[in-house]
């Protein structure tokens, strides 16, 4: 079968906006204000602690991932990230709210860049809450597969970071920080908590902070620094991957329509690793 013939495939999931990963995961976060208690709203992208891919071992690819072929796409490209995603929030999900998540893949497309073959997947999830039927968010998710290293797989050429910003916050992305996000995301993807698997087999310099737990942080400084302000939509796009071998600042500037907040990732040496679009109500 074509790679193609997987576009319109869809699976559903239900799940309950349990409060225990959510006081975990605000644990983890050092965010003391957030009470988990029933009918509390769920911080945005903090739904990604829900709808595990619970997959038994014997289904496992060699990249702690469960194997390719049955939702998604059999791509042969070993190595896999999270791209970037676009999201719009319509309802508040709460603390208590039964859910479902109604996953479909939205495209499959097949490229060649620098560094030799692509394969980019980009999945629509769409999470209701099982009381009314409302829509709650629409995410569409991108991945991208990559050839294994080789002799020409170099970082793209680096883009320096926007100055100045309005906000900022260093994070240290210790072996703590990783693992429990992976725990809590039921993430197997031994880059994140494997270093010899990560250096050795994928060939990076360390352990590969998760896409989505940037993105998550860079919400988190929104917040911060506008805790009233309810975000509407919100886009991101990864530029670089980011290691556990340096610090990483998340970075933000108010634009001057009042609702547009540009928010972006930037490494120890100041090249943008993630660049963020945040809409607020």
């Amino acid at each position: 079968m074509a790679l193609t013939d997987w576009i319109g495939r869809s699976e559903t999931l239900a799940d309950v906006i349990a409060a225990r990963p959510c006081a975990a995961l605000a644990a983890t976060l050092d965010r003391g204000d957030l009470a988990a208690a029933p009918g509390t709203a769920l911080p945005p992208l903090w739904h990604w602690l829900y709808f595990w891919a619970v997959a038994p071992r014997a289904e496992l690819g060699p990249d702690g991932h469960p194997k390719r072929g049955g939702f998604l796409p059999p791509v042969a490209l070993p190595r896999r990230m999270w791209a970037g995603a676009r999201l719009t929030f319509t309802a508040p999900l709460r603390l208590g709210d039964a859910v479902q998540r109604r996953s479909t893949i939205e495209s499959v497309t097949e490229k060649t860049g620098r560094t030799g073959p692509l394969v980019f997947v980009t999945v629509r999830h769409e999470i209701t809450r099982a009381a009314d039927g409302a829509l709650a968010l629409t995410e569409r998710h991108d991945i991208v597969y990559r050839a294994a290293p080789g002799p020409a797989d170099v970082p793209p050429p680096p883009q320096p970071a926007p100055a100045p910003a309005a906000w900022r916050r260093d994070w240290h992305p210790d072996a703590v920080l990783l693992f429990r996000y992976s725990a809590l995301t039921f993430n197997g993807h031994r880059i994140h908590y494997d270093r010899s698997y990560a250096t050795e087999t994928e060939g990076y310099p360390g352990l590969v902070v998760h896409g989505p737990l940037i993105a998550t942080l860079l919400l988190d400084l929104l917040h911060r620094e506008r805790p009233e302000a309810e975000v509407a939509e919100f886009r991101f796009r990864a530029l670089r991957p980011t290691f556990d071998t340096h610090s990483f600042t998340v970075c933000g500037a108010p634009q001057s329509d009042g609702r547009t907040v540009h928010l972006w990732a930037q490494d120890h040496e100041g090249w943008l690793t993630m660049d963020a679009t945040a809409l607020i109500g």
